[in-house]
């Protein structure tokens, strides 16, 4: 089976005497960043619609699986046994509709199943389990999410839009740097707040803004002396080339 041979690979890497001299030192601390790439990675694949890539790219996302399971059991925590498990049980449980005896199932038994597994949670806090490394506007749209089930919310969409104006004042007003990036946070914060309202994904806004930026950039900066141009020049161009693909 490939994931057997995937398993062996790793723990011949990670081998203190035979094994490769990177591999063998790493630890969760130090993996944790490749992790969060991969799987970013998977994400930019399948935007491009590149299956050969997206193959590749789960292939390299399985590794980091491996590899944390691998130190795991290493320090004698879990295997990668426990992983499937635990997986396994989790998906069951919260799909009684299918595994048990529920009759009806959908998102919202999901919700239900999650919430009462939180309540069980050490951290009794309604923002328990959102985790720390996840992208800060997808990290904030959660907190925001996790709050509003409280009815800690805006009543309506003029809250948020109030706020960002508010934070934009409170930056011009700021007096240092600590103080600027404080209130940039903030204004962050309040966007984010307003594209739930709109039930906009603040995080695949920004991705597909930042894709429709180096787009357009790449084009303009092709243009023969385009470094030397006057930002006026530049300015057209960017004008004149967000006009011929907005069309």
């Amino acid at each position: 089976m490939s994931l057997n041979r995937l398993v062996e690979i790793m723990r011949r890497l990670r081998d203190p005497e035979t094994g490769c001299e990177w591999d063998s030192v790493q630890s969760f601390e130090t993996i944790a960043p490749y992790t969060i790439e991969e799987a970013y990675e998977v994400a930019d694949a399948i935007h491009r619609k590149d299956m050969a890539g997206l193959a590749d790219e789960l292939g390299d996302l399985q590794l980091q699986v491996v590899f944390h399971a691998t130190m795991a059991e290493e320090a004698g925590h879990f295997t990668l046994d426990d992983v499937f498990a635990r997986i396994c049980d989790k998906m069951e449980r919260r799909h009684p509709h299918i595994f048990g005896d529920a009759e009806h199932g959908g998102h919202y038994l999901w919700e239900e199943i999650k919430a009462a597994e939180r309540a069980a949670d050490p951290d009794p806090s309604a923002l328990s389990g959102v985790a720390l490394a996840l992208p800060a506007l997808e990290r904030a749209q959660k907190l925001q999410k996790r709050a509003a089930r409280t009815g800690f919310d805006w009543p309506t969409i003029d809250g948020p839009k109030d706020k960002i104006a508010e934070e934009l004042d409170e930056i011009d007003r700021a007096a240092t740097h600590d103080e600027r990036e404080e209130e940039v946070g903030d204004l962050l914060f309040a966007v984010v707040n307003f594209a739930r309202f709109l039930k906009v994904d603040a995080e695949e806004a920004l991705r597909k803004a930042n894709r429709k930026f180096e787009a357009r950039f790449r084009a303009i900066e092709q243009a023969p002396g385009f470094t030397d141009m006057s930002l006026e020049q530049q300015e057209e161009l960017w004008q004149r080339e967000k006009a011929t693909h907005s069309a």
